[in-house]
């Protein structure tokens, strides 16, 4: 799912205020087709739209089939033709094929179902929702798809029959330290599609100039990222070199279930890190969750070529390339 969409949650209050609503869900694409498998567009019963499944290429059409799905209480599948000259206009080079699945809450989609889903989301708990385009049979699955819950691919399973939407949490950043490295990570994990924050109880350091309209905690480490949370989204760097900083975050961390950690700090400086956790208790496989020194070895030298370096770490071992 893309990392803003609320589609899910604004299918259900339109629902429930009796509006009514249908889901429309990019299922599969030929060609350079404008949105991604998994895209969505929620229409409601009075013709009003949220998100997108063309960027504008075949929404007209995909309005008209929804309201007449709502109107009916049936899941429709949907074909289009996407033209070269459509794709120019919305930004792609050439044009391709998608297919839409359209389906109305309530008669189709059930509420329970959907209510589910959404309190998930809310939980920021990984969930898939499978749905049969043959049968209808409909189905939210927990530690299920695990690679495609990875790598956040929806897609149609072997059977070519068997639709599996990915839902996951938007990705999250806690960087402790807010240092020059962190002035350059922080907006290019933006752009990478994460959420950050910064954590340094040091105000001089974790300032608004220093960081305009982030989210900067100053509390202790360790008050700060339980604050936030840590869950199987999240990644945290820690830029400090100070022990005092970095090891009661680092020691969260390793106690949650969190996909990346990284440490800066020379091999002789990690080593160290591994004698204070290892007599604090934790096990040499916790500890072997730390990438430290942080980041791919590209030879770094700036703070924005570190910050590139850790960026790549981090996506390497989220699409489980590392």
């Amino acid at each position: 799912m893309d990392r803003f969409d609320s589609s899910p949650e604004t299918a259900l209050k339109w629902y429930r205020d009796g509006t009514g609503a249908a889901l429309a869900t990019v299922v599969e694409t030929w060609g350079s087709a404008p949105r991604r498998v998994g895209s969505q567009l929620v229409i409601g019963g009075d013709g009003r739209i949220e998100g997108s499944v063309s960027g504008g290429c075949v929404e007209g059409a995909v309005i008209v089939e929804a309201l007449e799905a709502i109107e009916e209480g049936n899941a429709r599948l949907l074909e289009f033709g996407v033209s070269d000259e459509d794709a120019f206009a919305v930004g792609l080079a050439c044009g391709g094929t998608i297919r839409v699945l359209v389906e109305p809450v309530g008669k189709v989609l059930p509420e329970a179902m959907l209510a589910e889903l959404v309190q998930a989301r809310a939980r920021r708990e990984p969930l898939v929702y499978e749905v049969n385009v043959e049968t209808g049979h409909r189905a939210l699955r927990r530690n299920a798809h695990a690679d495609r819950v990875r790598m956040d691919r929806s897609g149609f399973d072997e059977d070519g029959q068997t639709f599996v939407a990915v839902h996951n949490p938007p990705l999250r950043l806690i960087v402790v330290g807010a240092v020059h490295i962190a002035q350059a990570l922080v907006p290019m994990a933006r752009i990478a599609g994460y959420d950050p924050a910064i954590v340094d109880p040091r105000e001089a350091f974790a300032s608004d100039e220093r960081f305009p309209g982030e989210t900067i905690l100053t509390d202790w480490p360790d008050e700060a990222v339980m604050k936030l949370g840590l869950d199987s989204r999240t990644a945290i760097v820690l830029l400090t070199h100070d022990p005092k900083l970095d090891d009661p975050a680092l020691e969260a961390a390793l106690s949650a279930g969190v996909f990346y950690i990284g440490a800066l700090g020379s091999t002789r400086t990690h080593a160290k890190r591994v004698d204070r956790l290892t007599q604090a208790g934790f096990t040499q496989e916790q500890i072997a969750r730390i990438h430290g020194p942080v980041g791919l070895d590209i030879g770094a030298a700036s703070p924005a070529e570190i910050a590139v370096a850790i960026l790549a770490q981090m996506t390497a071992v989220l699409r489980g390339k590392a």
